[in-house]
């Protein structure tokens, strides 16, 4: 995507900005797979959006919330290093003001985890000052919310997801777009100045015979009541983060998705590869390993 071109919506209000520290990052190519995947933005009228193009990937972001709606990235599979880099320190946005933008007073001496919405190895490929420009750029906590520090399986699940689909999906080319974010909804709970949400979506894009498919997830770290119900009726300690529970992975309709974010999801509904199902316990799909994903059509 071209710096100065803004997003395309139904209403959407949006601005693109750049930053000497950020200065010439092409960011997210909506044309990467061969075949148009937009930068997703609201569909509702008179969201304020600030697209930040970063290296491979961009974030729009919601100031009233100081954190990102979505966030899109190029995944090339043939051209990953072979060796991870060393994490970076994390920086704030200079294209922004500090009060639209989530810092480090949100995750200080606390429980909370920086949930990375661009992992930092996906958008590292290219040449070494291009995919270290990249590493380096997935840690601006634009590219972050809030998240619990628990580690468990359904983690994992989650944090794999592009590994495996680039192995899975997306052969011979191994390329995808992944479009990302954080659930933000109005009864999110505060923290410090923040509303931290407690979903998180995913949608992956790629090529296979020629044909545009998607599959979309959603993470969960709502306090599951069957086992935290004690600790979430209680309500968190003042001052403390609110209680989160242990993460869930779904595999989920894309509509589903676009309609948990009202984000314009463009094309990719018509392309998802999982049946919609009316009945409400077998729409999302929980998974417990990537063999539990559906890639065929049925």
């Amino acid at each position: 995507m071209i710096p100065s071109e803004p997003p395309r919506g139904a209403g959407a209000v949006a601005r693109t900005v750049s930053g000497p520290s950020v200065a010439g990052r092409a960011g997210y190519d909506e044309h990467f797979l061969g075949v148009p995947v937009p930068l997703p933005v609201p569909a509702g009228p008179a969201v304020e959006t600030v697209v930040l193009p970063y290296t491979h990937f961009t974030v729009v972001l919601r100031p009233d919330r100081r954190m990102a709606a979505a966030a899109a990235v190029c995944i090339d599979g043939e051209r990953l290093p072979a060796q991870v880099p060393p994490e970076r320190d994390w920086q704030l946005d200079p294209r922004l003001d500090e009060d639209r933008q989530t810092g480090e007073e949100v995750y200080r001496n606390n429980s909370l985890d920086k949930g990375q919405l661009v992992g930092r190895l996906a958008p590292v490929w290219g040449e070494a000052a291009e995919a270290g420009q990249a590493h380096a750029d997935t840690f601006h906590y634009t590219n972050a919310a809030p998240q619990a520090d628990v580690c468990n399986r359904s983690r994992q699940v989650w944090q794999g997801l592009e590994g495996y689909l680039l192995d899975h999906a997306a052969r011979p080319g191994r390329r995808l777009a992944v479009l990302t974010g954080p659930v933000l909804h109005d009864s999110d709970p505060p923290y410090r100045g923040v509303q931290v949400a407690l979903r998180f979506w995913k949608v992956a894009a790629f090529l296979r015979d020629g044909s545009l498919e998607a599959t979309a997830y959603v993470l969960d770290q709502s306090p599951d009541l069957i086992w935290d119900a004690e600790r979430a009726l209680a309500g968190a300690t003042p001052g403390a983060p609110p209680v989160l529970g242990a993460f869930r992975t779904f595999q989920v309709p894309v509509t589903d998705v676009a309609e948990l974010t009202s984000l314009n999801l463009g094309p990719l509904p018509a392309a998802d590869l999982m049946p919609v199902v009316r009945t409400p316990e077998d729409r999302w799909r929980r998974l417990a390993s990537h063999d539990d994903i559906v890639l065929q059509r049925r």
